[in-house]
């Protein structure tokens, strides 16, 4: 039976939207969508289940808002009022079983095979090169930047008229926020480079083009790192990282989820064990790799894994190294995503003050029932963090593919059908 005096089912505020509990899905994403990115019904019925479990706010995975910020062919995007409608029905779906949804906006940059996301060019900051893709990026003009603002808040308002209860900013892992963050992939002498202020300019232009076009109603958060985990390299640690939220704030944003690390980084984002989440890769989108990296991959795969195994350990709320940080700077809600698997290292989170909530993605996957069973503490399938899935992300659709978790997760789904719940 739930508890209802627990921390995690407390009411949370977001903006002006108020949630009646403190575990959120987090975004992953799909690869459910149409070659064009329009929403398809197999979106409906990912999504459907994870809100019927009772999730209070789920968010998906990241939708492109200009075709040049598209990393996967199968990815969702919001960059055409053609999008719009079947962005709707995903939501009215969402809606209908008592759940909020979040949309999640996002530009690739330079973290993209554009052979395998059939782009032609990839954009950044600067032109650094990817070192795991081997992408050198051209860098944005401020034409070209300003036209970007412009198709994040056209892309807002999208999601507004398909009926999301608000947006996320991606700002973190890597991608074309987080580059212009990053001194390693910002190098530039214009007002967009240089200073921390102006390496926030571009999402702080962004904020307030969204907040011009729909007013201080709309909630408006930001996934960010908590590190940039960039050995060796000039990757933000997390006291700058703060005070890049602190100016987020003031720009106008309701929250803010704390991640970590860039693709460059390896799996400090994941964590875990990664044999199935390798091999998947290479029969998924590091196919279309380099010859040569494809080939060094394949190669040291085994090396990769022994190494990546040690260096990146399953365990839970491991982006607690950085949320405490954040709390004690910020007067809008701190979200924690990591790991997090049991109710106890949820509540104990909350409890400390390190975090306001928490988010998780791999065990929705494995359970969409997942915050329903950690309400009602019952048994459910459970995450094993293999990162199969992470694996297949944007070459197959998200799912488990763990054999005995997905047997599992098969059977739950079949006797809720069967019940008629």
């Amino acid at each position: 039976m739930s508890a209802p005096g627990s921390v995690l089912f407390k009411p949370i505020g977001i903006g002006r939207l108020g949630l009646p509990g403190r575990l959120f899905k987090t975004a992953t994403a799909e690869t459910l969508g149409t070659a064009d990115g329009l929403a398809t019904d197999a979106v409906v019925d990912f999504y459907v289940p994870i809100a019927r479990g009772g999730t209070p706010l789920i968010i998906t995975g990241n939708i492109y808002v200009s075709r040049d910020g598209k990393s996967a062919p199968l990815q969702l995007g919001v960059d055409d009022d053609d999008k719009i409608a079947g962005l709707a029905k995903v939501v009215d779906a969402v809606h209908a079983q008592g759940a909020k949804f979040f949309a999640q906006l996002n530009h690739c940059g330079r973290q993209v095979i554009p052979r395998f996301a059939q782009s032609p060019e990839a954009f950044s900051a600067s032109d650094v090169k990817d070192l795991l893709t081997g992408t050198r990026p051209l860098p944005l003009t401020p034409a070209q930047i300003q036209r970007l603002v412009g198709q994040f808040a056209d892309a807002a308002e999208r999601c507004q008229r398909a009926g999301f209860d608000g947006v996320q900013l991606h700002s973190a892992n890597g991608y074309l926020l987080s580059q212009f963050l990053t001194p390693y992939t910002n190098r530039r002498s214009d007002q967009y480079g240089g200073s921390l202020e102006n390496r926030t300019r571009f999402i702080r232009e962004i904020i307030q083009a969204i907040r011009t076009r729909l007013g201080p109603g709309f909630p408006v958060i930001v996934k960010m790192n908590g590190s940039d985990w960039l050995p060796l390299r000039d990757g933000l640690k997390t006291g700058e990282l703060v005070e890049a939220a602190v100016m987020l704030q003031h720009a106008g944003i309701d929250a803010v989820e704390i991640s970590v690390g860039h693709y460059e980084s390896g799996f400090p984002m994941v964590r875990g064990t990664f044999d199935l989440c390798l091999r998947n890769m290479l029969e998924g989108s590091m196919r279309y790799l380099p010859p040569l990296r494809r080939n060094l991959l394949r190669v040291f795969r085994p090396l990769v894994t022994l190494a990546s195994n040690l260096l990146w350990k399953g365990r839970q709320g491991y982006n607690l190294d950085y949320t405490p940080q954040f709390k004690q700077r910020l007067a809008i809600p701190v979200i924690c995503v990591g790991g997090f698997r049991t109710r106890e290292a949820m509540e104990a989170a909350i409890s400390a003050g390190k975090c306001d909530a928490v988010s998780a993605g791999r065990a929705f996957i494995a359970d969409p029932y997942f915050y329903r069973h950690i309400r009602d503490q019952q048994p459910g399938p459970r995450c094993v963090d293999c990162n199969a899935c992470v694996g297949h992300l944007g070459a197959r659709p998200a799912e488990c593919y763990h054999p005995l978790v997905k047997a599992e997760k098969d059977a739950m789904l079949a006797r809720e059908t069967h019940s008629g719940t």
